[in-house]
């Protein structure tokens, strides 16, 4: 039996919970530190515990997938309110040296998000100058980030003059310097990846935009990958709280020589090229990242495959997308004109009645599920039919999980029919308890 030691992003279910159940599904074990030194939202983990209880576990196993923000920073919220010295960051980061020298054969996965840029004014997850700063410091990364690009217009520019005058120097110090410190950590992360001290990773853009901070460091960290020639062993996309399971899938399909075969169906025509809220690239372009990290591959054949991927996808983007929390009545006309749920039920009964896998990602609307999807899907008796769903929070949060669950399943329906059923539906009914619970973009 395959060990894996998994260090997660935080302590919060999505993170702590659903890549344990996940590997529960399969004949690998994983093993989790304890959630009583993991932190809670701003409190930091105990990192030095972490620490040694990963030296306690490590000869003995075969994988470590490990989030980089717990192992330096203590987690994701406190990954953007640190205030630790950069040598400090990188004497932790070393761990991995040290855990690879004393077992080579150990293989590591990690992931390690560039910090995110929320666009609205709220400490709740940010440093407390955030309810009073917020907004305007995710305009000026915008505007500076236009102007060292010389895409500035001239009254952008008059509008950068005068947030860099309202924003007191203090903070923006402070601002400055822990990004400075994050992203000076993913790059030497980075060269952790080219000396094969890592042998895969994932770097997430959590909760991003087409100009800003978020986009200067991964245009940086894009350059640093293709310059080292390491396009095979990083991957950047959009995503956060779902990449666990994704590491976890990749991993699984390694050890199994399993290469997925999954074929693509969208409920709108526009859907493959829209713009998802909380990200910076089309639908279709993300999906493949998704399935790429996991292990899978794309394939046009809807006929012979390992799984049909559904995705209940919008017809218009950003900020024009429904919130599930959203009146009906207040959604854009396309979600009744350009998104055919009629249509898209009835292929999924089709694709049901043919014996296929089918996955269910639904995307059409942010922060959970689409109520209208889920009526007719009761309605026709299909829910229980899915081989995995997945619906809340971000499209990456979503199509991760999806994604990683169905090509587990799809392994063990082909291989051993019936094989750990029960604990496939304990992932789905605990996934969906959780779908409307707040959770960290």
């Amino acid at each position: 039996m395959n060990r894996v030691v998994y260090i997660p992003l935080d302590e919060r279910p999505c993170n702590y919970r659903y890549p344990k159940l996940l590997a529960d599904m399969t004949d690998m074990e994983m093993l989790v530190p304890s959630k009583e030194i993991l932190g809670d939202m701003k409190i930091p983990a105990n990192v030095p515990r972490i620490i040694e209880w990963l030296e306690s576990e490590i000869l003995n196993s075969d994988y470590l997938i490990v989030s980089i923000d717990m192992l330096i920073y203590g987690g994701i919220v406190p990954s953007r309110l640190h205030e630790l010295p950069l040598e400090e960051c990188l004497r932790r980061l070393d761990v991995l040296k040290s855990l690879k020298e004393k077992n080579p054969q150990l293989q590591i996965y990690a992931y390690n998000l560039i910090m995110r840029v929320p666009a609205y004014s709220s400490s709740e997850e940010e440093p407390d100058y955030y309810e009073q700063y917020g907004e305007k410091i995710f305009r000026m990364g915008w505007l500076l980030d236009k102007k060292e690009q010389n895409l500035l217009e001239v009254e952008e520019l008059k509008e950068l003059e005068k947030i860099l005058n309202e924003i007191p120097n203090p903070i923006k110090e402070n601002y400055f310097n822990r990004r400075k410190t994050n992203i000076t950590v993913t790059t030497q992360v980075l060269d952790m990846a080219n000396n094969g001290f890592i042998d895969y990773l994932i770097i997430p853009l959590d909760d991003n935009s087409p100009f800003g901070f978020t986009a200067k460091e991964q245009r940086q960290l894009m350059h640093q990958v293709e310059h080292l020639n390491i396009m095979d062993k990083v991957n950047i996309y959009p995503g956060a709280d779902e990449i666990a399971c994704t590491l976890f899938a990749r991993v699984f399909c390694e050890s199994h020589k399993y290469i997925p075969e999954i074929f693509i169906r969208y409920s709108s025509t526009n859907g493959p090229f829209i713009i998802p809220r909380y990200e910076d690239r089309i639908l279709s372009e993300s999906i493949k990242s998704h399935i790429t990290s996991a292990g899978g591959v794309i394939v046009h054949n809807e006929r012979e495959n390992d799984i049909i991927l559904m995705v209940h996808s919008p017809a218009v983007g950003q900020n024009n997308m429904s919130e599930s929390s959203f009146a009906i009545e207040t959604r854009h006309r396309t979600y009744f004109s350009e998104v055919n749920i009629r249509e898209f039920v009835q292929a999924i009964k089709y694709y049901t009645l043919k014996g296929k896998n089918v996955a269910l990602a639904d995307v059409a609307v942010g922060n959970g599920a689409d109520h209208s999807l889920m009526q007719l899907l009761e309605k026709q008796g299909l829910l229980e039919t899915l081989m995995a769903y997945a619906g809340w929070n971000t499209n990456g949060n979503t199509m991760g999980t999806v994604v990683s669950h169905a090509i587990i399943s799809s392994y063990y329906r082909q291989e051993q029919p019936n094989y750990l059923e029960k604990q496939h539906l304990n992932l789905s009914v605990d996934r969906g308890l959780g779908l409307s619970v707040n959770s960290t973009q």
